[in-house]
């Protein structure tokens, strides 16, 4: 089930088999994706092979690329920013920088039996106002959406321990990771980073190590590392321009950067 709208709005809703899953691949500009599984489900993501189970709910961005390995089925929304931006609405959701806009990871929940019923319950009205003809259809449609993007964020957030961290705190994450994923290219140092938030590195080090186990400069270079992956893997463009793209002007730095994080050169990778 599709649904546009006269400014580029686009929302899909489907059930993805073996059938029809060329539509997991489809090339949505600024598309954001929601993949509930039902049964089991083994993808490659950038490379690297990822095993889920029934009724697991993982986030992909735009930027991911993803080789189908196994499927039998799963339930998909994709959504662009025409239809409803998460930056902008991040106050009534708060799912930036969690559930997306963390590229270098693949965020996923299970969807506890207890939950379930409630899951069920809002894929089946969603299901019905897709195929509703009013002119509120845009508005509910949202509404839905929103729902489901408050849903997952509140178990990510439990399944994460996320719950016990202070809100002022997990912002100035959320908020990090976002613009990480807007200026890695051309933002290399956490005191970049640190001066957008009005914080210290040592402030945003220490959050950090309260969060999880990567620090604020490991979020760079795994975003770094994996735009490179991506590029050096489904582009033609030469290393030299891989490099500079990733803010690079030197391409034996890039080099060393690269050799030091994968092991292995840029050219050996390529081929």
């Amino acid at each position: 089930m599709l649904y546009t709208g006269q400014i580029n709005e686009f929302l899909r809703l489907d059930e993805v088999g073996a059938q029809n899953c060329a539509l997991l691949k489809e090339s949505i500009s600024e598309g954001l994706s929601i993949i509930w599984t039902i049964d089991e489900f083994i993808i490659k993501v950038d490379g690297i092979e990822k095993k889920f189970q029934p009724n697991e709910i993982i986030f992909l961005t735009e930027f991911h690329n993803i080789e189908i390995i196994k499927i039998e089925k799963v339930r998909v929304i994709r959504f662009n920013r025409a239809f409803y931006c998460i930056s902008d609405h991040d106050n009534e959701v708060g799912c930036k920088g969690i559930l997306f806009f963390g590229a270098s990871q693949l965020p996923k929940i299970a969807i506890p039996e207890i939950e379930f019923e409630k899951f069920e319950t809002l894929w089946k009205m969603f299901s019905i106002e897709m195929e509703s003809i009013d002119d509120l259809k845009n508005e509910m449609l949202q509404m839905m959406l929103k729902r489901m993007l408050i849903l997952c964020t509140r178990l990510y957030k439990e399944q994460t321990e996320l719950t016990t961290f202070d809100r002022n705190q997990l912002d100035v994450i959320r908020e990090y990771n976002y613009l990480v994923e807007k200026h890695f290219k051309t933002k290399h140092q956490v005191a970049d980073y640190a001066e957008l938030l009005h914080k210290s590195p040592k402030t945003l080090s220490n959050l950090f190590k309260k969060y999880g186990n990567k620090s604020p400069l490991q979020i760079i270079q795994d975003r770094k590392i994996l735009e490179a992956r991506r590029l050096l893997q489904y582009s033609d463009k030469s290393i030299k321009e891989i490099a500079y793209e990733i803010g690079y002007e030197d391409l034996q730095t890039f080099s060393r950067f690269f050799k030091k994080i994968e092991g292995i050169s840029p050219s050996n990778f390529k081929k």
